[in-house]
């Protein structure tokens, strides 16, 4: 599963800029770890569409929501939707469904290029 690139959409640059920069490095380490390795631990898929990087730092779980996508058919990138701090065991449905509609925003933008 490794090999793809990340981008960060505007809503998950804003979340990372809100975090220390301790909880960041580690958000993008395990990225990048992600990237390499097909680990469900920092990369699992909660519904069809909609993928969150997973991160556990300093006593808390922190969420990058995201989606695949690709470029000219040769170029496969995941596309970071938007960040949370998870307070519960359950991934929120709200947030999911918020990727989801930020996926769906995102591919009809693209479509009409």
């Amino acid at each position: 599963m490794g090999n793809f690139t990340v981008e960060l959409l505007a809503e998950a640059v804003e979340f990372m800029d809100s975090l220390d920069a301790k909880t960041r490095d580690k958000i993008y380490y395990n990225i990048r770890k992600a990237q390499s390795t097909n680990d469900t631990e920092l990369f699992k898929k909660l519904n069809d569409n909609i993928w969150e990087f997973r991160t556990f730092y300093n006593g808390k779980a922190y969420r990058l929501f995201s989606f695949w996508d690709t470029i000219n058919s040769s170029k496969t990138i995941v596309i970071a939707t938007h960040g949370i701090l998870k307070k519960t065991q359950k991934t929120p449905k709200k947030e999911i469904n918020k990727a989801e509609e930020i996926r769906i925003g995102y591919l009809n933008n693209k479509y009409k290029k």
